[in-house]
């Protein structure tokens, strides 16, 4: 399989580079071919801005949707987006690798989908009338690939939970997983979540790449969140769901088939978020045994 990483960290010896290291060097051995944009290494052009559009009318003032729109159907957009947007269609698989900086993404790889995603390659595409508005939402450019996020966070797993002070981490990949990836028709799959990072031991670290590698060599094998595709029945004629559907669900549990879900990982052991855990915390002893952690998580 092909796939294709877009990561977003700029220090090279940071424990994202050594986990994408890990999983490059990993599927390699296995037989993949990958490809890696290191948009920190690459000096990627984060703002967007008139100079994404060598061709355009200066003369006018920018409507960067519509000069999009005309740089991609007329073959002048900037080279640099044009080969990223190759890398999306050569790959199987798409990884957006980053740390969870305030609540997203680095800016910079905001934008790298702010830029590479063009009116006519992520959006705009398909007929748009009545229920079918675009090929949109499990249809489009990028349709047959399968979608991941891989993130490290240094707040404790306890505080992205259902109760927890930061916001369910469900809620807070929502704009990632289903305005981005899932909007142009990728399949997404859990994402890979690492909590507390800062406190983790070598051996922690360890299992957080072993947890990592797996899921990447076997995503062929993993249920991909269960979105509601747009234009297969469940959304009327304005894209809102219909009344029948999600009735004992609320929030973006609605746009799901089945039950939210997020796969969940502190210090390489799986959580649980079930209404009588026992929050993780920095403060569990250097002592304790992997047994005795996953009997508090």
């Amino acid at each position: 399989m092909k796939y294709f990483f877009v990561f977003a960290h700029p220090e090279p010896f940071s424990l994202s580079s050594h986990l994408k290291n890990r999983a490059v060097e990993a599927l390699k051995d296995a037989g993949h071919e990958v490809i890696v944009s290191d948009l920190y290494a690459m000096k990627w052009k984060a703002v967007a801005d008139g100079d994404d559009f060598p061709k355009r009318d200066t003369s006018k003032p920018l409507q960067y949707d519509q000069a999009s729109r005309e740089a991609f159907a007329s073959g002048t957009q900037t080279v640099d987006v044009v080969e990223e947007q190759h890398k999306l269609l050569w790959a199987d698989v798409v990884v957006l690798q980053f740390p969870y900086w305030w609540y997203g993404m680095p800016a910079i790889l905001k934008g790298w989908v702010d830029r590479v995603y063009a009116y006519g390659f992520a959006y705009g595409v398909g007929i748009h009338g009545g229920e079918r508005w675009g090929d949109r939402f499990g249809e489009g450019t990028l349709k047959g690939r399968r979608a991941m996020i891989a993130t490290t966070v240094g707040g404790r797993m306890a505080h992205y939970g259902p109760r927890g002070v930061n916001g369910t981490m469900d809620d807070l990949l929502w704009p990632i997983q289903h305005g981005i990836l899932f909007y142009p028709g990728m399949d997404v799959m859990p994402p890979a979540v690492f909590y507390e990072v800062g406190a983790a031991s070598a051996e922690a670290v360890e299992e957080m790449t072993e947890t990592y590698i797996q899921s990447l060599l076997n995503i062929h094998s993993i249920s991909p969140i269960p979105f509601r595709p747009q234009n297969f029945g469940d959304y009327d004629d304005v894209q809102v769901l219909k009344a029948h559907l999600g009735t004992d669900v609320q929030g973006h549990a609605l746009h799901q088939s089945e039950p939210a879900f997020v796969s969940n990982v502190f210090l390489g052991i799986s959580g649980n978020y079930s209404p009588r855990h026992i929050p993780p915390t920095s403060h569990v002893s250097k002592q304790s045994t992997s047994q005795e952690l996953s009997e508090v998580l």
